[in-house]
């Protein structure tokens, strides 16, 4: 029962676990231009960094590489505020045409879906649910890699370029219809822990989570590209680094946000708890 559960787990997060790591990134709006000539590029960026504390909920396109999936494609809408929830879609475009999954996280229940291959690993149902609230930093967590990582908040990574000392304006660009301007920077996991040793607590703990899950890819310095809209919201942020298993090459496109966001969990009937299983695999 063992190597099962290991393959239905696998079968069943599939493109998602390495996805769902970086699906939190920028904030993004609508809108047009560019920052006030007498406002510097570092200003600029961490003026929309700021304005990432009243976002709500959002919804984004992502695009490009992962270390451990390849290729991923994925589209996903969020709510920050007052609870976490999401619904995600993805594919993986290295791994085949049966490479999609699809994670909703709602209650702090993470549900991946893989479809008809998870249902032939999982007596029918195509649904594998993890209580992340039970879920600590033994066994449990080493099985399931980063999907535990799916409480970060989604708007923390566009803070990142606020820790670069290099920030510079490439210039205006347009975006999805948007006009913006485009700013650079390179910034290491050193940078980003000194830039919020001064905010508060959980503003800390939750950045920390996020360099977390970088360390443990092995990466160690980014080079970040942030898209900021007339409003001085980020439209699209981009981030590139070298980790242990490869390249990491990912752009997040913001469509919308601040705009109502409902996810539901999938029928029961339709679901395998993580937690049955690994329980029936021990005592088998």
């Amino acid at each position: 029962m063992g190597g099962t559960l290991q393959k239905s787990v696998h079968k069943a997060a599939g493109a998602g676990t390495a996805v769902l790591l970086l699906a939190a990134g920028a904030v993004g709006c609508s809108g047009g231009g560019e920052e006030s000539p007498a406002m510097t590029p570092a200003a600029a960026v961490a003026v929309a960094a700021k304005n990432t504390e009243e976002i709500t909920s959002l919804s984004y396109r992502m695009k490009g590489r992962t270390p451990e999936e390849g290729r991923v494609e994925a589209e996903a809408e969020m709510q920050i505020k007052p609870a976490l929830a999401m619904s995600m879609k993805m594919k993986a475009l290295d791994q085949g045409a049966d490479a999609t999954a699809e994670i909703r996280l709602v209650d702090k229940v993470m549900y991946i879906g893989g479809g008809a291959e998870a249902a032939k690993e999982m007596d029918g149902k195509s649904w594998l649910k993890f209580d992340l609230s039970a879920l600590g930093a033994g066994q449990q967590n080493g099985r399931l890699g980063g999907a535990s990582q799916a409480e970060k908040n989604p708007a923390a990574e566009s803070t990142f370029l606020t820790g670069a000392e290099n920030v510079e304006k490439v210039g205006t660009e347009t975006v999805d219809g948007v006009k913006t301007t485009h700013y650079k920077g390179t910034v290491t996991l050193d940078d980003l822990r000194d830039s919020f040793k001064d905010e508060d607590k959980a503003t800390r703990e939750q950045r920390e989570k996020s360099l977390a899950q970088y360390e443990k890819m092995g990466v160690d310095e980014l080079n970040m590209d942030m898209w900021v809209d007339a409003k001085d919201h980020t439209k699209q942020f981009r981030m590139r680094g070298t980790a242990d298993k490869g390249p990491l090459d990912l752009t997040i496109t913001f469509l919308d946000y601040n705009q109502p966001v409902k996810v539901t969990a999938p029928p029961a009937e339709e679901t395998v708890d993580l937690a049955e299983m690994m329980r029936e695999a021990t005592e088998g």
